[in-house]
This record gives structure tokens, sequence and C-alpha cells, in this order.
């Protein structure tokens, strides 16, 4: 029989229950008890929405309150001791490790642990540490040990789950040594002292009533050192055959290159991912055909959202069903989907935008959606393995499926002459700025008159109750928008005269128009569709609704320019147009599979560099143009780099090379790790580049230091944001200190991590109040660094918008956190 499987089901509830409780928990409105409660029911809502999907092979323990990788830390018992003396409640531990926790009265300051991009996904994960001295364990009650306590629940729900857990190998591989460890310490040296303790939550859970485990080893996707495969993975699964059969996953490439050892292993099943690998299937089946193996084919996208074409996937499963037999062979999506959204129900609503494309709509999967598709495929392929007539119901799905293929092949909406033609014109000089950095930086300052050390925030101020509140009204049309947009204004202007309050030197305009820095922008280009409730999970509470990127891209006007002026006519100071960069607006989009991802960014990167334009014409000097998913977008393989880094950067340096020297360009990347692509960073040739640096003990900047040849001005991340917690004075002058005995002075600006939307007002206050603080300290050390000798201000008069219409959102949309 061709079995259904299912990797991973999005854990956020199809309303963002798991946000709601959680959150509220933190608030202290949602006790322990009914935060359980809420989220076992949860759990229990998403085992049987698979079971009426028609999923045979359901996953438990693939839910997480914050981050499964956390989870497996703490199963494990790999808690730091910083967290493990400062809070005693496992649960409150738990939630101080993924995002800090500061209680004065109760003397509790802990700052978040490091996290890093999942991958090449925009999911962030937290990173285990690990030193010499690490030791592993299990709580000795069944109840007490998360994956055996969740295979349970489903049990008592009448439901036999195949529990997931991330792979030792992984494990330790995604981790990373704490910072007193050893130079020569890795991770991976802890291996024969984690096996035994993997080796005794499986025979746990086989004694628990688990039939099959499923073991994560995304990172054999990866180029590994030869000492990993196959000398560690081979002594990993020789350790673990006590317990139940094993599947081991891999997903978000090809596992050619490690097929020989991997096969090899004393496991039952093999899963691969045949959406971002197809070219691996012949080579696998042909390495497992000889042995016992079963096998997972990944042929459902599990990270977007387009209908699968099921023709082409059942040739994929005739033909392993021809190789292997159709016992051995299970239909999967290519990954666990918790990277899509939930379900397309509610899309279908008249208020809903996709009410208004009805045609996109039917060329859309969202998990729900996604899933039946995987029961299709399985039935199709089993009842042709027992040469059976195939079932009208089947036949039915099968001929809607090709249709809606069929129509979105030919749609014209997904074509733009005007843009092709414009791409295809696009000559070398469009892609550079004519004058050097030195130069630029000098005409700026003439024009800007920045002290030492400037201060400036990322982008984004605090998205409060309120702001989520109006904007939910404009949506149900409880207010006009009218009312709406004075209400934008108003909490602009409040929060301009916040940042001149505080000693900003260049400020931004809060983004209180803004549901999201990528939402916000698809909803004014063409192109671009939006949703109601595509939420998808980025990290810990933090949810995203991505935008969906249907054809080609165009900018049919302003979508910026008049916000910015506005903002910029409530201060003499500069104030920064902010708008988010090609790389980032396709990484984190839903992105169209029908033509080169390449192509779709140069389409991106035309529409911004004309906001770029517009925006200095209207008289902004400073515009930054955020790249957070530069390197998220990077293959997972070494040899496939140059060529995306090639167009990434250009792409960038598309947007953002039409402006004059004087006019100012900034950027902002950050959790992921640039020293690989650090020469490809410099070729961006940005003015000011600002990047996370308060979460990884200054392992980034180690990279910009360690090249000493970073050519522009640098704003390392001074503190954390997505932690509540304020920094002291002393905290931030330490890290300042770092920053100094790294990077020229000369080029160092201060700034946060990252944008300050999902924190509170009193916090911001206190933390840019230290960050100011801190900025004036290093003026009064550094006398030498001259830059201005006038006080910072910016020209208004030269501030008279050019004549365009500047686009109103289309919709003002719930936000995104």
């Amino acid at each position: 029989m061709v079995h259904a499987a299912n990797l991973g089901y999005p854990r956020i509830g199809a309303n963002r229950e798991l946000k709601k409780l959680v959150e509220g928990y933190w608030a202290g409105k949602v006790s322990a008890a009914q935060l359980e409660s809420g989220a076992h029911a949860l759990r229990v809502a998403n085992w049987r929405a698979q079971a009426a999907a028609g999923i045979d092979v359901i996953p438990s323990n693939d839910f997480a309150y914050y981050d499964q990788v956390l989870g497996l830390a703490v199963t494990f018992d790999v808690v730091p001791d910083l967290y493990r003396t400062a809070i005693p409640d496992p649960l409150d531990r738990y939630f101080a490790m993924g995002r800090g926790r500061q209680d004065r009265a109760k003397g509790i300051d802990v700052p978040a642990m490091e996290m890093k991009k999942w991958f090449d996904t925009n999911y962030h994960y937290i990173v285990p540490r690990f030193a010499p001295t690490t030791e592993f364990a299990l709580a000795t009650a069944d109840q007490e040990v998360k994956p055996i306590r969740e295979f349970l629940e489903a049990q008592a729900a009448g439901i036999h789950t195949r529990p997931v857990l991330l792979g030792p190998v992984s494990f330790l591989l995604l981790g990373r040594a704490d910072k007193g460890a050893p130079a020569d310490f890795s991770p991976l040296d802890l291996l024969d002292r984690l096996l035994p303790v993997y080796q005794s939550l499986l025979v746990r859970l086989r004694a628990a009533g688990a039939t099959e485990i499923q073991l994560d080893e995304p990172a054999l996707v990866l180029d590994l050192p030869p000492t990993v495969v196959p000398t560690a993975l081979t002594r990993a699964y020789a350790a673990l055959t006590k317990g139940p059969k094993i599947m081991v996953a891999t997903y978000f490439g090809g596992i050619e290159h490690h097929l020989s050892a991997i096969v090899k292993l004393p496991i039952h099943a093999l899963h691969i991912d045949l959406v971002r690998a197809p070219e691996q299937l012949a080579a696998v089946v042909n390495a497992v055909r000889p042995t016992r193996l079963h096998l997972s084919l990944g042929l459902i996208d599990g990270r977007n959202v387009w209908r699968t074409d099921l023709t082409r996937a059942i040739e994929s499963v005739t033909f392993a069903m021809t190789a292997l037999g159709a016992d051995r062979v299970l239909i999967a999506p290519s990954c666990s989907l918790l990277h899509a959204p939930v379900n397309l129900a509610p899309e279908f609503a008249k208020t809903a935008p996709l009410a208004a494309l009805p045609d996109v709509r039917e060329w859309l999967a969202f998990a729900d959606e996604k899933l039946r598709e995987v029961a299709l495929v399985a039935k199709y392929a089993d009842a042709k393995a027992r040469g059976e007539t195939i079932a009208a119901d089947v036949a039915k799905a099968l001929a809607e499926n090709q249709a809606a293929i069929a129509a979105r092949r030919a749609s014209p909406r997904l074509h733009n002459a005007a843009v092709h033609e414009r791409v295809a014109n696009l000559k070398d000089a469009d892609f550079v700025r004519a004058v050097p950095f030195v130069q630029r930086y000098a005409a700026q300052q003439a024009h800007l008159h920045l002290p030492a050390f400037p201060t400036t925030t990322v982008g984004s101020f605090p998205q409060t109750k309120e702001v989520r509140s109006i904007r939910a009204q404009l949506k149900k049309s409880a207010i006009t928008e009218a009312q709406y947009w004075a209400f934008v204004n108003a909490e602009t202007e409040k929060c301009v005269r916040f940042q001149e309050e505080v000693g900003l030197d260049v400020l931004v305009h809060g983004e209180f128009e803004r549901n999201d820095m990528v939402e916000y922008f698809g909803e004014n280009l063409d192109g671009y569709a939006f949703t109601a409730n595509a939420w998808v999970q980025s990290y810990g509470t933090r949810c995203v609704k991505p935008p969906i990127i249907f054809g080609d891209v165009a900018r049919p006007k302003p979508m910026t320019v008049d916000m910015i002026m506005r903002a910029q006519g409530f201060t003499k100071k500069p104030l920064k147009g902010m708008l988010t960069g090609p790389i980032t607006m396709l990484q984190w989009s839903f992105v169209r599979d029908d033509q080169p991802r390449r192509d779709t960014a140069y389409q991106l990167a035309l529409a911004i560099r004309d906001e770029v334009v517009d925006l200095e014409k209207a008289g902004i000097r400073v515009i930054q143009i955020d790249e957070p998913a530069i390197r998220e977008g990077l293959p997972l393989r070494r040899g496939d780099w140059a060529l995306y880094l090639d167009w990434a950067v250009k792409s960038f340096r598309l947007a953002t090379s039409g402006v004059r020297s004087e006019t100012q360009i900034h950027s902002h990347m950050c959790y992921s790790d640039f020293a690989d692509i650090f020469d490809a960073i410099a070729k961006l040739d940005v003015d000011v580049l600002s990047v996370e640096a308060a979460k990884s003990d200054l392992k980034l900047l180690a990279a910009f230091a360690a090249k000493d040849a970073y050519p522009n001005c640098l704003g390392p991340g001074l503190y954390d944001i997505h932690s509540p917690r304020v920094p002291s004075v002393a905290e931030l002058r330490d890290r300042a200190g770092d920053f100094l005995a790294r990077l020229p002075a000369a080029r160092l600006w201060v700034n946060p991590d990252c944008g300050l939307k999902t924190r509170g007002w009193t916090e911001v206050r206190a933390a840019l109040s230290n960050l100011v603080a801190i900025a004036r300290e290093l003026r009064a050390a550094h006398p030498e660094i001259v830059i201005a000798e006038t006080p910072t201000t910016v020209a208004v008069t030269a501030a008279k918008p050019v004549a365009v219409e500047t686009v109103v959102p289309a919709a003002a949309t719930a936000h995104s956190a």
C-alpha cells in the first residue's frame, strides 16, 4: 500500500491561537494551566485535521511554544547555567532562553539566546550552546519528556503518530560552541555523550507505543566536513537501533553527495525533497533499490503556496514504485508544513483580498490543501499499483487540478511586456553608483552635517494595540480612510517628536501605516496578491503574512513619498525614507515558480529603484533599503553560491544606483552568518550598513574586522530588540568598547540591531536614551573625529514633493506580529 505521510504541521493555529495564548501568558492574563490546556486543544485539532485530510502517517512533537530546536535542547537539559540559576520555573526558563527576561524586583536580568535562520527559510531557531563540559539528561517521568507526553496525548485522542525529533548529527551541527570553549572544540565532539540520551528517549517512546520515529537530518543537504559523513553519521545511527523504526528525513536540497553513506544506515525509511532537488530521484532510487529501505517522496511543496502539478508528481511516484514496489513508497510534502499558511478557507470570504482575484486563488494550496494533494496522489498510486480502476472522486480531483494548472500557465495576468522590455534593456551602468564611497560620504556630510558616531534606529517603532485596533477598524469599514490617516499622521508626528526628544541624529517616521515590511509594499505593486489570513511563524510568537508574487512586478505609482514627506515636515533633522530591498521582497514573499527567481528579483529592483529616485526628487537625502534576507537566500551548496550572489548583489545595486552622490543609502541585515558572503556585502556599496551584533557574541563583527576591508560605514546593533529587557548604560558601554576594538571609529554608527515594532514605548524610551548616552560618551572620548561643524539639520525647503500621486494602501490589514 502507498501511504500518505506528513512531516510537520503549522503549530500556530488557523487563527494564530498559539500566539494569543503565549502572549497572554507573558502578560499574566493566561495561567500556565490555561496555556497548556489551550495548547493541548490546538495539538489535538491539528492531528484531527491531518487525519481528516487523508494522511496515514501523522507527526507528533512538531509542536513548540517558541521553537522546536529550543524545545529539544531543553528536553536534553542543555540549559546554560545563567538561565538555570536565575529562573527556577521550567516554563519561564524556556521562554527566557528564547526571548530574555528582565524583572528587577526579582533580580532577574538574562538576555535572549542567539537566534539564527533555519537554513534558507525565514523561520528563526534558537541556537543551542555547547561546551566540552556539556552533559545531557532526560527527565525520569514520561509526562515530563515532551516527545513522549505529546505522543501519549495523541494516543489518548485516538491518533497513532510518528514522533518527530531533530536528529543527533543536525542537532549538534546547528548548535555552536559556547563563548569560553577552546578554539578546537566542536559541538560534534559531544556525539558519543549525546547518543545514549537519544537512545534512552527512543526506547521510552517504543515502550509508550511508538512504532516509528522521524529523525530530521536537514544538515545532510549541506557540504559537510569528511569527518561528519560517513564517520559521525554512521556511528550515530548504529547506536539508535533499540527504539522504534527510524525514518531519516532530509529536505531543502539533494543528498547525492552523501548518498552512499546514508543508504547503509540501519534505518527503516528515508525522506527526500523532490521539490527543491527533483534531479536526485533517479540516483536515490537506484541506491535504495538493493536495500530494504522505504522511500518517502517529498513531492508537494512545503514552502510555497502553489498547487502541485499532480500529473508530474504521479510520474515520479510511478518511477519509484516501478523500481521499489508500492509497499516501499510513501508520499509526503517536501518538508514540514511549518512554512505554509494553515488553510485557504478564510480567503473565500467576500471581504478577503483574494476575492478580487478568484482565478489566482484557484492556483493556491495552503497546508490543509497540500495534505489533500498528498492523499490524492497516494490514493491514485495505490489504485494503480493494485491494478484497480481509479475512483471517480480521485479522477475528478485530478481533472480539476490539471484545469487549474493549465489556467495559470495561460493567464494574461502573469506577463507585462513593458517590464520584460525594461529588464532586457538593462546596461552595466544601471548597476553602479558613479562616484566612489569616500567622495560620496564627503558630499553627504556636507549636506547632512552629522556628528561622530551618528545615532539612528533601524526603522519601525512600537505597533501598539491602539495602532492595530485602528487598522482593524479600517479593514472592517468601521472608520473612514480620512480618520485612519489622521490617526497615522498624529502617531507619526508623536514618533518624530519622541526621537528628537531622545536625541537621535537621523530619524525615521515609525511605519505606523505599514502592516509588514514586505506585505505593505506587495499591496502597492502590480504582480502581487495578498491574503486575509495566510500567517506563518517567523520566530516565537512573531507571525508574518507573506504576499504572493503571481506575475510580473511593476510599481504603478509612488508608494511612500507622501508619508515620508509628511514626516520630514515635522523635523529639521534628516529623516530616512524606509524601503524593503529586492532580495528580501523576494525571499519573504511566496514567489511565482514559473520563471527564474533572478528575473523576479530584477523586476522588484526596478520597482524599488523608481521609488528611491522619487524620494530623492522629493528632497529626502537618507534612504534605507533593508536586505535582512540576502544571506538567507544563499544556496545551501557552495557550488551554487557564485551565481546567486552575482544576481543578488546586482539586484540591490540596481535598486540603489539611480541617485546622486549626496543621497545617503543605508541598508540593514540581521540574524545570519555573514562571514561567508563578506565580499558580496562589500560589493553592495551601501553608504551605511546596520547589522545585528547583540546576540551573536560579536561573531559577525569578527568577519568585518578580520578582513579589515569593509570600506563603508557600519552600524553594529548595540542591543537586542527581540527581548523585552532594557540594556543598562554599563552593558552598552562594554559592547561599544568591543565594537571600537574591532572597527574604525570614524565609520561607526550607533543603532539597535533591528526595528522596534514588537517592543513597548516604555522600554524603547529607556533603551534609546541609554543608546544616545553611549554615543555622547564616544564623542567625548574621541574628539579627534571631527565630522560635523554645524548642528544636524536638513534643509526642509528642499523637501518639496514632486508632482506625483501617492498610493494610499488599498487595505490596511491586520498587523503582522
